[in-house]
């Protein structure tokens, strides 16, 4: 590309933000939780702008940007880190306890080994409360340390499924294994 054509190209993006920077923000921020990361994604979107050889090869700008977009916010839902039961813990005296670390523990006192099979026994039965998929998912990815991108090609559902399930999965399990928690650790 010649030097007028550069400079030309540059005239013309500056153009495109100024004209469509404030209506691309409002659709962005519609669709995700904070300003910080709407401005992320719409900077992306000018980032990718900035990649397109000749602006005039793009038959329908508008649509062109909005679609960037919207594929932007898309990646940014699939960036985000799924709910993981770890990210579950409860308070006591002592600070803080985290249920996987119940779990996979080794205990040195009789009555905590006690408390850790109960977990476990707990936490199946719950888990057979669960739809198939949801458990299996939770299993393969949290107990077998399976990763989303294993589990789509194990069983051929994408990875915004398997993440949407186990968090079902997550919240199912939060709530059961609050309860056990309630009966044995807080006061009476």
């Amino acid at each position: 590309m010649s030097k007028s054509m550069a400079e030309k190209q540059e005239k013309n993006i500056t153009g495109v933000v100024q004209e469509y920077s404030t209506k691309l923000f409002r659709f962005i921020r519609g669709k995700v939780s904070t300003n910080v990361e709407a401005e992320d994604i719409l900077q992306e979107v000018w980032f990718q702008l900035s990649k397109v050889v000749e602006l005039d090869s793009i038959e329908q700008l508008s649509g062109w940007l909005f679609r960037v977009a919207r594929n932007q916010v898309t990646d940014n839902y699939r960036k985000k880190k799924p709910e993981l039961i770890e990210d579950f813990a409860y308070e006591n005296e002592e600070g803080d306890l985290f249920l996987k670390d119940i779990l996979m523990s080794d205990f040195p006192t009789p009555e905590e080994e006690n408390l850790k099979e109960l977990f476990w026994e707990e936490l199946f039965k719950a888990l057979d409360e669960l739809p198939e998929k949801q458990k299996n998912v939770f299993i393969w990815n949290e107990l077998e340390d399976q990763t989303f991108q294993e589990i789509s090609d194990r069983t051929g559902d994408n990875i915004k499924t398997l993440i949407s399930r186990k968090g079902y999965a997550v919240k199912h399990l939060r709530t059961r294994m609050e309860s056990l928690y309630k009966e044995f650790f807080e006061d009476d």
